[in-house]
């Protein structure tokens, strides 16, 4: 497994009864799900971001808040770079996991709050800035990835019925095969529609990731791939080798935030 700072991973929480060390926890039952909320400060388009307020809250805050209505998970921490982020979390119940400010992915600081959590045996990477996530597709790809011990990663993906969305690079298409795991991610259209197909349909990745915990560790010792260079998406590293990536249909359309226009886009939908 990769190695991390010792001095870069600490883990602490608000203490208002003297809870235990989150690794003292017992498990539910045979498999222990953490969910995990990347949140990092810096951010070329929205520094701070997950501290900005939306309805009253922190965003990352109304993340956390949806993961708490979820049925499969054993518990719930923020993976941050930033001791704002940290404070903040403290402030409204969450448990904290301190990472590197130097992860060049996601899923490297994701692997390395795992790390400190040495019950985990499935981890969900709940993007930390979708305010409106379903808590219902978290528990569908906790249970999809326990379903099916040959399943890598778990993933979802909702249908495009707009085909100008085909042509934005910003809008990572996905096609499947017929047992619902993943062929290939791109920015690009895909597929390339040469002649008619009336059982087609075109599918829109949406970025929320399970893992098996061996699968992560071993993922972040792999050199980027090219196809994950070229694209720019990191999935892509795992289809290179030959990881199975299953991807459940959702109709959840959840918007992220990207920008200070989003954000006031999602707190009109909130009030």
């Amino acid at each position: 497994m990769k190695q991390f700072p010792k001095e870069s991973c600490r883990f602490s929480w608000v203490d208002h009864n003297s809870l235990p060390d989150l690794s003292n926890v017992a498990s539910s039952g045979k498999h222990h799900l953490i969910g995990i909320i990347p949140a990092r400060w810096a951010s070329t388009r929205f520094p701070g971001k997950p501290l900005h307020l939306i309805a009253g809250k922190p965003l990352v805050q109304h993340v956390w808040e949806r993961c708490q209505q979820c049925s499969i998970l054993d518990d719930v921490v923020i993976a941050t770079d930033d001791s704002r982020i940290e404070e903040a979390a403290k402030s409204f119940g969450a448990k904290v996991v301190m990472t590197s400010a130097e992860h060049p992915t996601g899923t490297d600081r994701i692997a390395e709050a795992a790390a400190a959590l040495p019950n985990a045996t499935h981890v969900i990477n709940i993007q930390g800035d979708e305010p409106l996530i379903d808590p219902a597709l978290i528990d569908q790809l906790g249970e999809s990835l326990l379903a099916d011990s040959g399943i890598s990663m778990a993933t979802a993906a909702t249908p495009i019925t707009d085909d100008a969305l085909m042509d934005d690079p910003n809008v990572v298409k996905v096609v499947l095969a017929h047992n619902g795991d993943a062929l290939y991610f791109s920015r690009s259209p895909l597929p390339y529609r040469r002649s008619e197909s009336p059982a087609l349909q075109l599918y829109r990745h949406k970025g929320i990731y399970a893992y098996r915990r061996d699968f992560l560790e071993q993922f972040v010792t792999w050199e980027p791939s090219p196809l994950e260079l070229a694209e720019s998406l990191e999935q892509l590293r795992a289809l290179e080798n030959s990881a199975r990536i299953k991807v459940l249909i959702t109709d959840d359309e959840s918007p992220g935030v990207d920008t200070l226009e989003q954000a006031q886009q999602i707190e009109a939908l909130l009030r």
